[in-house]
Parts: C-alpha cells; sequence; structure tokens
C-alpha cells in the first residue's frame, strides 16, 4: 500500500510540474507575441545602380529553402503527427546537415547570380533549428549585385514542441523571406496576410506575409515583384481562403493601374486544376497528404500560373527523402498579370 502511495505521490507531482510547465510555455508565448503591423516598410540592403527597368525581358527563380533543415536525409516529426513526442524522428536536422544545405543554397545562388529575382522562402536568421546562423547575410554576401529585404514571418521566442520533450524543442525562431533583385526598388513593403489559428495555437506559428517590392519602369508604371508564403497545416484551407481573397483584391487593383506583376512563392496549395497526386507512385503513396487546389476562377482570364508540370516542388516528410516511395507535389510557382508574357518556365 505504502509503494501505491509512494508512486501516486511522485505521479501526481510530475502532473503538476507537466502542468505548470505547459502554463508557463503559453503564458512567455503570449507575453512575448509577434504582433506585426498590418503594412511595414522593409529596409532596402545593398543597393545597386539599376533603378528603373529598361530591359523588356526578366528572369526570376523561386525557392524555399527549408530553413536549411530539410535536405534529403532529414524527416520531420510533425509530418508523422508527433505533437506531443518525436517519437525518434527529427526535431531538428544535425548541425552538419544544416551547414551541407546551406552550402548547397550557396552554390545554388553562385551559379545563378545572373537572375533578376531571387524569392526565397524560410529563410532563418538566428533560429535554434538551424544553429543560430544568418542565412540571410550569408546568401547576402553571395550575391553583392543584388539589392535585398527580408521579411519577417516567424518569430517566436521558443516553441515549445513537442510538448513531453522540453529538451527537444523547435526552441526559438526568426525566419522570413528574402527577396534579392538585380534592381533596387523604390520601396519594399511587408504585408500582413489575414487569418490567424485559435489562441494558443496562433502565439507559435508563422505570421503569413507577402513581400511587395515596386520598381519603376521607363513607361512611367511599376513592376511589382511579390514573395509570399502562405498558410500550412491548415485543415480545409480556411486561412489559404482568407489569404487568397486579400491577394485577389491587391492583385487586381495593381493591375488596374497598369502595373505589372510578377508574384512567386510557396502557395501551400497546388495550381488551379493540378491533381495533387501527379506524382504519385501509388495510392498508398498519398495517404495522409491531403491538398486543395487554387481556385478555376480565382483571377480573370488573362492572367498565367506558371510553373513547370513535370516537376514537383515539394514532398511529404515522414521518412527520408526515397524517389520511389517519397510522395511530392507541387506548391511552388509563379502568377504572373495578363501584360507580361512568359517565354520559358523550367
Amino acid at each position: 500500500m505504502k509503494t501505491i502511495k509512494k508512486i501516486l505521490k511522485w505521479l501526481g507531482l510530475f502532473l503538476l510540474l507537466f502542468l505548470l510547465y505547459v502554463v508557463g510555455s503559453i503564458v512567455y508565448g503570449t507575453v512575448t507575441e509577434y504582433q506585426p503591423e498590418d503594412v511595414i516598410a522593409l529596409d532596402i540592403e545593398q543597393s545597386n545602380a539599376n533603378t528603373v527597368i529598361k530591359d523588356s525581358v526578366l528572369t526570376a527563380a523561386l525557392w524555399n529553402v527549408g530553413y536549411g533543415g530539410l535536405g534529403a536525409e532529414s524527416n520531420f516529426f510533425l509530418d508523422n503527427g508527433g505533437f506531443f513526442r518525436s517519437n525518434g524522428d527529427m526535431v531538428r536536422a544535425t548541425e552538419e546537415m544544416v551547414n551541407k544545405n546551406i552550402d548547397g543554397a550557396l552554390s545554388f545562388l553562385t551559379a545563378h547570380d545572373s537572375v533578376d529575382f531571387l524569392l526565397l522562402q524560410e529563410v532563418d536568421a538566428n533560429s535554434k533549428r538551424s544553429y543560430y546562423i544568418n542565412q540571410y547575410e550569408k546568401y547576402q554576401e553571395k550575391l553583392p549585385g543584388h539589392s535585398s529585404t527580408f521579411a519577417l514571418n516567424f518569430n517566436v521566442k521558443r516553441v515549445p514542441i513537442p510538448m513531453l520533450e522540453p529538451w527537444n524543442v523547435i526552441g526559438k525562431t526568426y525566419s522570413g523571406l528574402g527577396t534579392f533583385s538585380k534592381y533596387t526598388p523604390k520601396e519594399a513593403e511587408r504585408f500582413q496576410l489575414p487569418g490567424e489559428y485559435g489562441w494558443p495555437d496562433k502565439i507559435f506559428h508563422l505570421d503569413r506575409c507577402a513581400a511587395v517590392h515596386r520598381i519603376p519602369h521607363e513607361n512611367g508604371k511599376e513592376v511589382l515583384i511579390v514573395n509570399t508564403h502562405n498558410s500550412a497545416y491548415d485543415k480545409g484551407g480556411v486561412l489559404k481562403k482568407q489569404q487568397m481573397a486579400f491577394l485577389n483584391k491587391f492583385f487586381q487593383e495593381e493591375y488596374a493601374k497598369g502595373n505589372y506583376l510578377i508574384i512567386g512563392g510557396d502557395w501551400n496549395q497546388c495550381p488551379p486544376g493540378f491533381a495533387f497526386d501527379t506524382f504519385a507512385k501509388s495510392e498508398e503513396n498519398a495517404i495522409g497528404y491531403s491538398q486543395i487546389n487554387i481556385a478555376e476562377d480565382f483571377l480573370p482570364e488573362g492572367w498565367q500560373w506558371v510553373y513547370d508540370a513535370s516537376v514537383p516542388t515539394n514532398r511529404k516528410l515522414n521518412f527520408p527523402y526515397d524517389k520511389e516511395k517519397s510522395f511530392t507535389t507541387l506548391i511552388d510557382f509563379f502568377l504572373v498579370s495578363p501584360n507580361v508574357e512568359v517565354l520559358e518556365t523550367k
């Protein structure tokens, strides 16, 4: 009997300590929550002499670099439903993996430094998950001829998941959208996208945004380069619908002024009419991965969704990459206004 009481006593103490930990995490997250204004002016760094677009042909590249932590060797505990425990899956990649992935991104940028606009998502600048490496600065160094902006969209002092492993949590995150341009924008702004999770979930999630860069054209109009990263882990696509309605209105208003729009991003949804399981090797391959499409009538006729339909851009992270088994799909692509002609996509 004494043994049972002792066990119950220790169990009660453990539950009390766990409750205090959970409450403390929520209180700390609430007090330190990042609450950005609807529109924030972005610092334009590494300005260059090109301030007006005169060329008729422009190039752009797009990549969600996965904060340097999502290389081929990685999996991710949340893709296996591990909110409370990691169950042996990766909460973060090893430092060696992160450095290898960043080196790969740097090699890509060096090889494509002639591209006019490079739009990157999930660029960490000071995060535990990527060992506090300032990736934005590293990318800047490789692109000295490009002006650059950083739009913060994930600023949490401590992400406390998995909840039952306080020694192994995601931790501090400071990450955003990195945009690099051969032209110096006359203005660059961060637009907060609408919609958020309920409390307390929202204090640990990304604050989704779009980074808008205005570059004068020699004909008096503006070329808008937009870098966006829409919501993921959005059951039923509720947040995506709010964000897309906001973007729809913004895009059409700017096009009505005669401006040219080139929008690129990780939309976390497939283009209109594109089957999410296009690349699935079997039905089993797609189990547990639900995806929605952007509506066919999202924008009037003439707007163009730009992507290479033969190449996936995203994979499910339930296990390290396996070409024959990993589920892949396409959620990263461009959108251009009717007054922009697309010459080539790959």
